[in-house]
């Protein structure tokens, strides 16, 4: 199992007045989400630094890393109408998801980490999934379409459109833990 776990525990049905204004509700979050991925940015720029010399993530960075991601997730899962309840403004900086919200991520952070993957994971290693996702992501965007209308006029998602755009959520996030050295595990080419 990889250490990155993504799920969402909502159902199907969401008000179908929803998938119009939830782009709305969801500024105020753009901000936050803005301001701390600069934030991720500089912690995983200090952070690599400290694998280099130490071959260890500080437990501190990489509660900031996590959080930021989880974060993410819940608002993306919010802005795409996939559940009702509006995202809280909680920053907990823990590697396991406290589970007080549908959208759940959790990162079992490696102890250690290789010195030498550092230098080519973020950008040789993980080029296959980036070529991968782009075409996954496109036919998730697809996929939001679709269900966009099926929300506005029949109340639910469909449910194999949701869980494709749910697995490619959780691929590009076990992708994104990889590039920001929570783990050495190499993401599988898997939607589950």
């Amino acid at each position: 199992m990889f250490p990155l776990q993504l799920e969402l525990d909502s159902p199907l049905q969401v008000a179908r007045w929803r998938p119009l204004v939830h782009w709305l509700l969801v500024i105020p979050h753009f901000v936050v989400v803005y301001a701390i991925g600069a934030v991720q940015s500089i912690v995983w720029f200090i952070g690599w630094f400290a694998i280099l010399f130490t071959g260890k993530m500080p437990e501190g960075f990489t509660g900031v890393l996590v959080m930021t991601l989880r974060y993410q997730w819940r608002v993306t899962s919010f802005m795409l109408f996939m559940r009702e309840s509006y995202p809280p403004f909680e920053f907990p900086t823990v590697a396991a998801d406290p589970g007080n919200d549908p959208a759940r991520l959790s990162v079992q952070p490696a102890p250690t980490l290789s010195r030498g993957l550092i230098f080519i994971k973020w950008w040789l290693l993980a080029i296959p999934h980036y070529f991968a996702l782009l075409f996954l992501g496109l036919g998730a965007y697809f996929a939001i379409l679709i269900g966009f209308f099926a929300v506005l006029f029949t109340g639910a998602w469909p449910e194999g459109l949701r869980t494709y755009i749910i697995g490619v959520m959780r691929w590009s996030n076990r992708v994104n833990a990889y590039v920001l050295n929570l783990t050495d595990e190499y993401p599988p080419f898997s939607l589950s």
